[in-house]
C-alpha cells in the first residue's frame, strides 16, 4: 500500500479532529431530539386516547351507537390516527372507524395499554371507560383513591396511530444533521487547508530541494534561497541545507578533480602496461620462433645422426643430445597446447566411446613406464560408454596416469569407472597411493610451471604443465574433474563424464599411424624453407628416408622447379617466407599451377592461434617446429597413402 505523503497526513490532521467533534455533536444533538419527539409523540396518542374515553362515557352508559359513531370519525380528524373503535364491556365492538383492523380485538382492561406493531409501523393504545364517581352529599369527600376502588369498567376505547409523521421527523432531523455535520467539515477542511498551506508549501519546498541535491544539483540550493520568504517557518532549515549543498558542491569538484587526475595518472599507466605487454608479446612471439627454428633443426639433424654408425661412446653422447633435443620439444610442445587451449583453437568432435577401448590404449603406452618403477598399474574396465571426444579424453587420462605414475615412488596406480547413481554420467578415477599433496597446495597444482617439491626444476619430475593442460581440456569439454588428496595416503582425482548409449562400431580412438615400411623412392618432396639451416636439416632427414627431395628458399625457387618439369607428390612449406605473404597463399598458387590438390603440409615456428585457425580453414596440416621427426613421417605417410592424383597425371 502506498504510503501517503505530508499533504495528505497535514490535511488528515487538521480534518480528522473536526469530523470526530462534528460526529459526536451531531450524534449527541439527533439522540435527545428523537427522544424529544418520540416523548411528545407518545404524550400525545395517550392524551387523545384519555379524551376520547371520557367524551365516549356517556354514550357507553346510554348505549347509543350513533353518538359513539359520532365521536371515533371525529377521533380520526386528529393526526396520526388511523383506526379507532368503542368497546363495551363484554367486549362487544359499538362504533368504528377508519382502517380495518386485522386481528382479534384486545380484552377488556382497566389499565391502559400501548403496544407498537413493527410491521405495520404503528402503536395500538386501548383505554378503558370508567364511570364518573360524584358523591353528592359531600363535594369535599377526598376522591384521590383512583381506580383501585372502582367498578368494571364502562367499555374500551382503541386506537390506532402511525409513526409515519414521526420517522419523516427523525428523517428530517437526520438530514438536517448530516448536512450541518458536512457544512461544518467542509469548512474545517477549507480552513485546515488555508491554515497548512503555509507549512506544507515550505515543507514540499525543503522535499524537492533534497531531491534535486540527492541527483547532484546543487545549484538547486541558490534558487530556492532567493525563493525563501523572512516569515517561512523553515527558512533556517532551508538556510542550513543551501550551506549543506555549497559544502557537497565543493567536496564534488574536488573529488571530480581527484578522480579526473588519478583517471589520467591510470590511463597513462594502463598504456605503459598495455605497451609492454605487447612489446612483451612481441618479444616472446619473436624469442619462441626463433628458439623454436634451431630447436627444430637441431632436432632433425640429431635424427639423421642417429640413424648413423657409431661406436658406444658417441651412441651414448647422441643418447644424451637426444634425450636433452626431447626435453625441449616437450616444454615447446607443452607452452603451444596451452596457447591453443587458450584461444580455443582446438574443434571438439564428441562421440561415443567404449572405456574398454580407452583403456587398453593407456595400458600399451604406460605399462612399461610402471613396470620401469617397479609400480603396479592397474585397469578396472568396464563395458560402459561415455561421449567425449576420443583424442582429447585420452590425452587426459594420459596425462593424469603419467603424474601419479611420476610421483609415486612404492604401491601402484588404479584407474577405474563407475556409474553415478541418479544421472546419466560417469566417475572415472585414477588412484595412486604416492606422497600426496598438501591442501595448500591442491588448488596451486593447476597452475603452469607449478610443482611441489621440485624447487630445483628436475626435468625428470616433469615441467609442471600437465595438471594445466588437464584443467583447460577439462573446462573445454565441460567434465568436472575433482581433486582429493592426503600428505603420505595418497592422490585421487575424479572426471565426470556424461554416459552414452553403446554403438555398433567403436570410436576411432588416437593411434600411431601403420608401422609397416612404406616405399618412398617414388615420392618427390617440394620443400619451401627460407632458413637455409633448417632447410639443410630437412631435406638431409627426407633424403635419409629414400625421397627425392626438391629444395627452394622462396615461392620464385619453386615456381622455376615447377618450371623445371619437378611434379612433386607432397608439399611442405614454411609459413613465413622473404617472397609471400604467407606459406598457405604458396601452396595455393602451387596447386593452381600443378593443376590438382598435392597432399600438403605446413610447418611454423609461430604459435599464433589466429594460424591456427587460417591452417583449419585452408584445410592444411599444420606442425609447429621443433617438429619430432616420427610425427613428421607418420603424418607423410597418412598424406601419401590419402592422397588421390586425377588421371593424366604425372606422379613420378
Amino acid at each position: 500500500m502506498k504510503t501517503p505523503d505530508i499533504r495528505l497526513r497535514m490535511l488528515l490532521a487538521a480534518l480528522l479532529p473536526v469530523l470526530l467533534l462534528s460526529v459526536l455533536l451531531s450524534s449527541v444533538f439527533l439522540a435527545t431530539r428523537f427522544e424529544d419527539i418520540t416523548e411528545a409523540y407518545q404524550l400525545r396518542t395517550r392524551a387523545v386516547a384519555r379524551q376520547l374515553a371520557l367524551i365516549s362515557e356517556f354514550g357507553l352508559f346510554a348505549a347509543n351507537r350513533i353518538q359513539l359513531q359520532t365521536l371515533v370519525r371525529g377521533a380520526l380528524r386528529e393526526p396520526d390516527v388511523r383506526w379507532v373503535a368503542i368497546l363495551d364491556q363484554q367486549g362487544q365492538m359499538l362504533a368504528s372507524a377508519g382502517d380495518v383492523q386485522a386481528g382479534a380485538l384486545p380484552p377488556i382492561s382497566t389499565l391502559q395499554e400501548q403496544a407498537f406493531l413493527d410491521r405495520e409501523l404503528h402503536d395500538v393504545l386501548t383505554q378503558p371507560v370508567f364511570a364518573t364517581d360524584l358523591k353528592l352529599d359531600d363535594l369535599y369527600e377526598d376522591t384521590r383513591q383512583g381506580n383501585a376502588g372502582r367498578a368494571a369498567p364502562l367499555g374500551l376505547v382503541v386506537l390506532k396511530f402511525s409513526r409515519q409523521s414521526l420517522n419523516a421527523q427523525k428523517r428530517d432531523i437526520l438530514l438536517l444533521g448530516g448536512l450541518i455535520s458536512a457544512l461544518g467539515l467542509l469548512f474545517g477542511a477549507v480552513l485546515a487547508v488555508k491554515l497548512s498551506a503555509g507549512v506544507i508549501r515550505p515543507m514540499m519546498r525543503v522535499s524537492h530541494l533534497i531531491e534535486r541535491i540527492g541527483h547532484g544539483d546543487f545549484a538547486a540550493a541558490a534558487q530556492v534561497q532567493a525563493q525563501t520568504h523572512l516569515n517561512d517557518p523553515l527558512r533556517d532549515l532551508q538556510q542550513n541545507l543551501f550551506q549543506m549543498a555549497d559544502r557537497l558542491a565543493n567536496v564534488q569538484r574536488d573529488l571530480e578533480l581527484q578522480v579526473a587526475t588519478v583517471t589520467h595518472a591510470l590511463r597513462e599507466k594502463k598504456e605503459e602496461a598495455e605497451q609492454a605487454t605487447h612489446a612483451k608479446s612481441r618479444f616472446l612471439a619473436a624469442a619462441s620462433h626463433d628458439l623454436r627454428q634451431p630447436v627444430h633443426a637441431l632436432g632433425m639433424f640429431v635424427a639423421r645422426l642417429a640413424q648413423l654408425s657409431h661406436d658406444a661412446t658417441t651412441r651414448h653422447l647422441i643418447d644424451k643430445l637426444n634425450d636433452s633435443v626431447l626435453a625441449m620439444q616437450n616444454l615447446l610442445d607443452g607452452l603451444l597446447d596451452i596457447s591453443r587451449l587458450e584461444a580455443k583453437a582446438i574443434q571438439i568432435k564428441l562421440e561415443s566411446l567404449p572405456l574398454a577401448d580407452l583403456f587398453e590404449r593407456l595400458a600399451l603406452d604406460l605399462v612399461p613406464l610402471a613396470q620401469d618403477k617397479g609400480l603396479r598399474l592397474r585397469f578396472r574396465s568396464s563395458q560402459v560408454w561415455v561421449k567425449s571426444d576420443p583424442a582429447l579424453l585420452y590425452r587426459i587420462l594420459l596425462n593424469l596416469v603419467g603424474n601419479a605414475l611420476r610421483y609415486t615412488e612404492t604401491g601402484g596406480v588404479l584407474v577405474a569407472c563407475r556409474r553415478i547413481s541418479g544421472a546419466d554420467q560417469v566417475a572415472i578415477e585414477v588412484w595412486d597411493t604416492g606422497m600426496g599433496i598438501a591442501p595448500e597446495h591442491q588448488e596451486a597444482v593447476f597452475k603452469e610451471f607449478y610443482q611441489v617439491d621440485n624447487p630445483a626444476r628436475q626435468r625428470s619430475q616433469g615441467m609442471g604443465l600437465g595438471l594445466n593442460i588437464v584443467q583447460r581440456s577439462c573446462q573445454l569439454l565441460n567434465h568436472p574433474l575433482q581433486l582429493v588428496s592426503h600428505q603420505g595416503v595418497g592422490t585421487r582425482f575424479r572426471l565426470t563424464v556424461p554416459q552414452a548409449a553403446p554403438q555398433a562400431q567403436s570410436a576411432v580412438l588416437p593411434v600411431a599411424d601403420a608401422s609397416e615400411p612404406l616405399d618412398w623412392r617414388h615420392c618427390t618432396v617440394l620443400v619451401i624453407e627460407d632458413d637455409d639451416l633448417v632447410r639443410q636439416a630437412l631435406v638431409g632427414l627426407l633424403e635419409s628416408w629414400d625421397m627425392t627431395v626438391a629444395e627452394a628458399s622462396s615461392l620464385a625457387r619453386a615456381n622455376q622447379l615447377l618450371g623445371e618439369g619437378v611434379r612433386p607428390n607432397l608439399l611442405i612449406s614454411d609459413y613465413c617466407l622473404s617472397d609471400a605473404p604467407n606459406g598457405i597463399m604458396v601452396i595455393a598458387q602451387l596447386r593452381q599451377r600443378l593443376a590438382y590438390p598435392v597432399p600438403s603440409c605446413l610447418i611454423s615456428g609461430d604459435t599464433d592461434p589466429e594460424l591456427i585457425r587460417a591452417a583449419q580453414t585452408a584445410q592444411l596440416s599444420l606442425l609447429h617446429k621443433p617438429v619430432r621427426p616420427a610425427k613428421l613421417r607418420n603424418l607423410l605417410r597418412h598424406l601419401m597413402r590419402a592422397q588421390t592424383v586425377p588421371d593424366g597425371v604425372d606422379r613420378s
